[in-house]
This record gives C-alpha cells, sequence and structure tokens, in this order.
C-alpha cells in the first residue's frame, strides 16, 4: 500500500504543480493585460486631458467670432436699410423738384386754392360726432397742433 500511497502522492503532487503553474501562468497573463490596460488608461485620460483642454482653450474665441459675425450681419442689414432709405429720399427730393407735383402736395397738404378757385372742405357727419368725443390733437387743424408745439418748446427752454 506504501507504493500506492506513493503513486496517489506523486499524482497530487503532480496535479498540485500543474496547477500552481497554470494558475501562474494565467497571473502572469492577466497582469499583463492589467500593465496593458493601465498604460492605455493613461493615454486616453491624457489625451482626454488634451481634448477638454483645446475645447476649454477655443470656446472663447469661438464664441467671440460667431458673435462678431452675427453683429457684422446685423451692420450689414443696417445699412442695407440706410441705402435703400437714401433712395427714398432722392426720389422724394426729385419729385419735390417737379412743380406740377409741389403744387398737388401744396393742395393737399395745406387745401391751398388758386386765384379765381373756390375751396370746399366737405366733412364727414361721423368725423365731427368722433372729433367732438375725442378732443384730441387729431380733431384739431394740423396748424393749431404746430403752434402749440412751438408753445411747448419756448415754455421748456426758459
Amino acid at each position: 500500500m506504501a507504493a500506492k500511497d506513493r503513486d496517489r502522492f506523486s499524482t497530487t503532487t503532480r496535479l498540485r504543480l500543474l496547477g500552481e503553474q497554470t494558475a501562474a501562468r494565467v497571473y502572469r497573463s492577466q497582469t499583463r493585460r492589467q500593465a496593458h490596460r493601465s498604460r492605455l488608461t493613461g493615454r486616453a485620460a491624457l489625451l482626454a486631458l488634451v481634448l477638454c483642454s483645446l475645447v476649454v482653450a477655443l470656446a472663447y474665441p469661438i464664441r467671440q467670432y460667431v458673435s462678431q459675425r452675427a453683429e457684422v450681419a446685423e451692420l450689414e442689414r443696417q445699412q442695407d436699410e440706410a441705402r435703400q432709405r437714401v433712395e427714398e429720399l432722392r426720389d422724394l427730393k426729385a419729385r419735390w423738384k417737379d412743380d406740377a407735383y409741389a403744387e398737388q402736395q401744396i393742395r393737399q397738404r395745406l387745401h391751398y386754392v388758386m386765384p379765381g378757385e373756390t375751396g370746399y372742405i366737405v366733412i364727414d357727419p361721423d368725423a365731427v360726432k368722433k372729433s367732438r368725443t375725442d378732443q384730441g390733437a387729431a380733431a384739431r387743424p394740423w396748424y393749431a397742433n404746430v403752434w402749440d408745439g412751438v408753445d411747448k418748446s419756448d415754455r421748456a427752454a426758459r
């Protein structure tokens, strides 16, 4: 029985040694993977840090660029509106140089009539009722409003 015990012992010993060797190989392979993983993680962390610092460094200039582009676009729009207004005023100035247009506007706005003509102003009865209830600046003749404006500015100057 001693031989059987030795064989069993030797098989057990062999299995234990084989298990220890296998465990050592697995341990070495895990440490290599962990070492490789830790290097990769460090690289990834460094890359993330560099990317974050680039984003932070470029965020303000990009924001400034975008806001300046918006401001330039707004100024160009205002410039186009001003050009259009200048053209309208040039057209109006050219129209006022025409005597027929000036006469038409004078007749219409100031109710002037040519010598020998009789001027009539037709008053809408509904407008009269409305003007009596409003009693505002619109109900008065234009020259009364102008004169009140002159009086107000004269009082403010004193």
